[in-house]
């Protein structure tokens, strides 16, 4: 299916020995110069950065070409996640992923649409029969764009093997300019227990870095004993653009030896929330910062680790010197070297605080809080270690210990909301509650006296309350309007408390298929769709929020009429 020709110059695929299968040829997936606002296997909340983020100039409609031949085996379309995505499976087993698209081209687009009226939807999964949208490499098969969760234009583009696993497109020939070495912002000394210490202190310590003539930073000898662990933040950007990217590999030797060694080049899904077992969790809660622990805690099973001895620990002597040298490189192997020296020095503290609570947790087994008409359920393996929790309740209110602790699955908490009316009832919803004491909908269960939310972030959660209608504000539509000149039907649309759930459009008693970005509000129907026929038509719009309030706008407009596609 060759929508437009374009000619690409083929970049032969630089061979690596990073463990991973680099036999295919895959063309870049845009035909402009690569610049990224994303690197593979960059750390993002809650997950490694499966693809590569490409930059398109701050514009969306940038023509967005087959990587290699093969077929389109799934199509997504939502609100949320990835917004217009395609799936290209290659012969060889691999896939291609094409995400955050404006628009796919002609042949797609009207395959989805067909199945969009169908289903009366916007948001729609499909796996056409192998064979039937098949594509050579280089065909334009759809367009950049911002949908989804994108957080401004650019393409999300990934190479995944046989068994979906993602992983780095530049061990593919995917080439992108980069000369200059990672930058280091922080890095920390860990101790590990009680009997050891970093500078007279149980607690982490941050290391100051001086910048040498030759690029590389050196640390103060550090005085310290004991078992220590090493954690770094840093970021790396490439020639064209300011953004701040993640880097390729960390590795760490001790006294020359390696001591650790991670490296982005495969992943799978079902590992990537671990990414909260990597980074120094409560730090980048409290800070915005990620710090890359350069050892390796129980319950961290990641699999991108190599050359780790002693899980990356480092065990300082007293009296013995310690050479630490830290390497940060990028995919182009630019790379920033850090030398921190210790010397072994054992003094005496005074014995570390317990700071236990009534609610003890084993990351091996349930845990249950029976509150005040509110119960909590933490199954087992959702902590990475054994955990005091902070629990308080006040009245609907309850604060679940802190957020700084990370959870890997989701824990329960219900409501009993027996001493509510049925009509109140209707109303209220699970809501969490943030620093700023702004309330936050939940997608909340409802089983007669009983709701229920299940989440993976811990903090402050209550019973809230949604009696407001959303809002919907016709932008271009006005009651007996000709809008013959407009080649699109806008609206706005909000709800700033249990935010929209759902909307349905009909001109002359007609689906009409709206496009929603809800991180704008906009809603869109495209008059190429051709739904009305007539001159006069009526608009019906029909908006819920996450409680069942619902707003409805009706008009009549005028328009020439248009003959069917």
């Amino acid at each position: 299916m060759r929508v437009i020709p374009l000619l690409f110059l083929f970049i032969s695929i630089a061979v690596f020995a990073q463990n991973t299968d680099t036999t295919s040829n895959f063309i870049p997936p845009l035909p402009i110069t690569l610049m990224t606002s994303g690197t593979f296997g960059e750390l993002r909340s809650n997950h490694f950065h499966s693809g590569l983020d490409l930059k398109t100039n701050g514009v969306e409609g940038i023509p967005v070409i087959a990587s290699a031949s093969g077929t389109i085996v799934r199509i997504k379309v939502s609100r949320f996640g990835y917004g217009k995505a395609l799936y290209i499976k290659h012969p060889d087993g691999k896939s291609s992923v094409y995400a955050h698209l404006k628009k796919f081209n002609p042949t797609i687009e009207a395959y989805v649409k067909k199945r969009q009226y169908a289903k009366e939807s916007y948001d729609i999964q499909l796996y056409p029969k192998s064979g039937l949208l098949q594509v050579s490499q280089g065909d334009t098969i759809a367009y950049s764009g911002n949908t989804g969760g994108s957080g401004g234009p650019h393409l999300h583009f990934e190479i995944r093997d046989k068994n979906a696993r993602p992983m780095n497109p530049m061990a593919f020939g995917i080439e992108i300019l980069d000369t200059n070495k990672p930058i280091i912002q922080d890095l920390y000394i860990y101790p590990q227990n009680d009997a050891s210490h970093v500078e007279m202190s149980r607690e982490k310590y941050k290391v100051a870095l001086r910048l040498q003539a030759d690029g590389s930073y050196r640390a103060d000898e550090i005085k310290a004993f004991g078992k220590l662990g090493i954690g770094v933040a840093t970021y790396d950007q490439q020639d064209l653009a300011p953004n701040k990217n993640g880097v390729y590999a960390i590795t760490s030797t001790v006294n020359g030896s390696p001591n650790f060694g991670i490296e982005m080049n495969r992943f799978s899904f079902s590992e990537t929330r671990y990414i909260n077992r990597l980074i120094d969790y409560a730090h980048y809660k409290d800070n915005r910062i990620k710090i890359e622990k350069l050892f390796i805690e129980k319950n961290n099973p990641l699999s991108v680790y190599k050359n780790v001895k002693d899980d990356g620990y480092i065990s300082v002597q007293d009296s013995l010197s310690y050479l630490v040298k830290i390497s940060v490189k990028d995919y182009s192997g630019n790379t920033t070297v850090i030398h921190i020296p210790i010397l072994g020095k054992k003094v005496n503290l005074p014995s570390a605080v317990d700071s236990k609570t009534d609610f003890f947790a084993s990351w091996e087994e349930d845990f249950v809080y029976a509150g005040n008409q509110v119960d909590v359920h933490i199954p087992k393996h959702s902590l990475y270690e054994d955990v005091y929790l902070d629990i308080t309740q006040d009245k609907d209110t309850i604060r679940i210990h802190t957020k700084s602790t990370p959870l890997h699955r989701n824990m329960s908490i219900a409501f009993d909301v027996s001493k509510y009316t049925n009509q109140d009832k209707k109303k209220l919803y699970i809501a969490r509650v943030n620093e700023q004491n702004k309330t936050y909908y939940c997608s909340t269960k409802k089983s007669g006296d009983r709701f229920l939310t299940k989440t993976r972030t811990f903090g402050t959660y209550t019973l809230a309350k949604d009696t407001e209608q959303p809002t919907i504000m016709p932008l271009n539509v006005a009651d007996n309007k000709w809008i013959s000149n407009e080649n699109f039907l806008k609206f706005k649309i909000n709800d700033n408390d249990s935010g929209i759930d759902s909307y349905r459009a009909t001109i002359n008693g007609k689906f009409i298929l709206m496009e929603y970005d809800y991180k704008t509000g906009m809603l869109v129907y495209d008059f190429n769709d051709a739904v009305e026929t007539a001159t006069e038509n009526n608009l019906k719009l029909t908006v819920k929020d996450n409680v069942g309030n619902t707003s409805i706008y009706t008009t009549t407009f005028f328009r020439k009429q248009l003959l069917q596609p």
